[in-house]
């Protein structure tokens, strides 16, 4: 995560397999989503929002050789933990919205019919619903990467995407 401050802002710039929260003011922006989905929480009272930048759907799957996990790189504990440092921001939980981008299928492979793109966004999309956090907007799939930013003082997500401009989800 690489925070900067332009014209009095907070610019906060997530990383692949990273998150970031802020309150009441700021921007929080992740770029080169592909087959990883971006997702954004925000809760609209306290004006408390956050980007996490999963890479792939589950831990399970991954183990370090020491044991140890990086939570924000795979959906199924980035969110958990996205929600818990939210919370110590003064979001709630019943008052969360959800919105995602990305799970592109940039390269096809001749062996399988798995994307790991589709993978990442059903494993989101049932993480969120198992939070009872349910997703207000989205720009997924394709065949093409994306750009991500939350504006904190409002909720609002944008998508960039090249050659396609910018659209608000």
């Amino acid at each position: 995560m690489i925070s900067m401050i332009v014209d009095n802002t907070e610019i906060v710039k997530v990383k692949i397999a990273d998150m970031a929260v802020l309150k009441d003011n700021g921007l929080i922006i992740t770029v080169g989503l592909g087959s990883c989905v971006g997702i954004c929480l925000y809760d609209e009272i306290s004006r408390v929002g956050g980007l996490a930048h999963i890479l792939l759907a589950e831990s399970q799957q991954f183990k370090s050789r020491d044991g140890a996990v990086n939570k924000a790189k795979f959906a199924d504990t980035a969110i958990p933990l996205l929600l818990e440092k939210m919370e110590k921001f003064g979001g709630k939980r019943s008052r969360l919205r959800s919105k995602i981008a990305g799970g592109s299928q940039l390269f096809v492979f001749k062996k399988t019919n798995i994307s790991v793109g589709e993978k990442n966004v059903e494993t989101v999309r049932r993480t969120l619903k198992k939070l009872n956090i349910p997703v207000v907007g989205e720009d997924v799939g394709g065949s093409h990467g994306r750009t991500m930013r939350l504006y904190i003082d409002s909720g609002r997500v944008t998508i960039s995407t090249v050659g396609k401009g910018e659209i608000e989800i």
